[in-house]
């Protein structure tokens, strides 16, 4: 395992250094290091600081790690994070020396990805996060970074560094900490109609997107906003055709389509009944107060 390690006086190190291409820096997060290392008994870290997001998981051994005036034993499986500018320190124990891999990254979603897997400055340490498939995908992770082809792809990189938060966030030890779950019920179902209300949606595709029953979701929605979720699907719906009838130059056909019609018959007879106006004439009334 230490043949492709460096070795210093308290660690056997392998780490493969990342320049984040432009668009990588136009995103929410990007990687900056990945790598492993080996403890010897006498690995000792800080007291120090860094600039960046670590996010590190322990392979093998025990230790001891401090954040925040905080301690947290370490063992196989765990996963810690070193928060930038926040002074951490961690060692091995020497009877039992660590073996960790960890990822270095930075941006300005970077917190809240490790939120997404319960690591938090107030909470940096998490116990059993660590699973076989993940180890294997960080060490693939490596092997294709390392060769010029695969350390040239802003694209790998993004996609395997995304990926592994995803598989950490799928996995026993982290389900249910998204911050999806702690939306509201009523709140999902709302922001779903209104990302999808022009794919054809049903209201008990809604509902079970929130999770709960349709009769129920039907009749809270009702109470708390006033109209049907199928009313709101329909306004939804009416004031993106009113806007797309203004302010483009789609046909009235296309308009209907962009709005999840199948038709313009049945698009114009629901836009009389809503707006008041054919949307022919509600085009011409509105461009000619312009």
């Amino acid at each position: 395992m230490t043949e492709s390690m460096k070795e210093d006086h308290h660690e056997f190190l392998d780490i493969i250094f990342f320049t984040p291409s432009e668009f990588e820096k136009a995103g929410g997060a990007w990687p900056i290091r990945i790598g492993r290392n080996i403890a010897k008994s006498n690995y000792h870290i800080g007291p120090r600081t860094t600039p960046y997001h670590y996010l590190l998981f322990v392979l093998e051994g025990e230790g001891t790690f401090i954040q925040n005036g905080q301690r947290h034993a370490l063992r196989a499986k765990d996963a810690f994070c070193l928060f930038p500018h926040v002074t951490h320190e961690y060692w091995t124990d020497s009877e039992a020396p660590l073996q960790k891999i960890f990822i270095a990254f930075d941006g300005t979603h970077a917190a809240e990805l490790l939120s997404r897997i319960g690591l938090t400055p107030e909470s940096p340490h998490r116990s059993g996060v660590l699973i076989a498939e993940t180890a294997s995908s960080m060490r693939s992770f490596m092997e294709e970074v390392r060769t010029p082809q695969g350390g040239a792809s802003d694209l790998g990189r993004l996609i395997r560094f995304l990926g592994l938060f995803d598989r950490i966030a799928r996995s026993p030890a982290t389900k249910g900490l998204q911050p999806d779950s702690t939306v509201p019920w009523l709140q999902k179902g709302k922001e779903y109609m209104e990302l999808h209300f022009a794919g054809g949606i049903t209201v008990e595709g809604v509902s079970a997107h929130a999770g709960v029953d349709r009769t129920h979701f039907a009749k809270q929605f009702r109470k708390a906003y006033d109209l049907s979720p199928v009313q709101y699907i329909q306004q939804l719906k009416m004031n993106q055709a009113k806007r797309l009838l203004v302010q483009t130059s789609l046909s009235l056909t296309e308009v209907a389509h962009s709005v999840g019609y199948p038709d313009l018959f049945s698009f114009s007879k629901a836009f009389k009944k809503q707006v008041g106006l054919p949307p022919n004439r509600y085009r011409t009334a509105e461009s000619s107060k312009g």
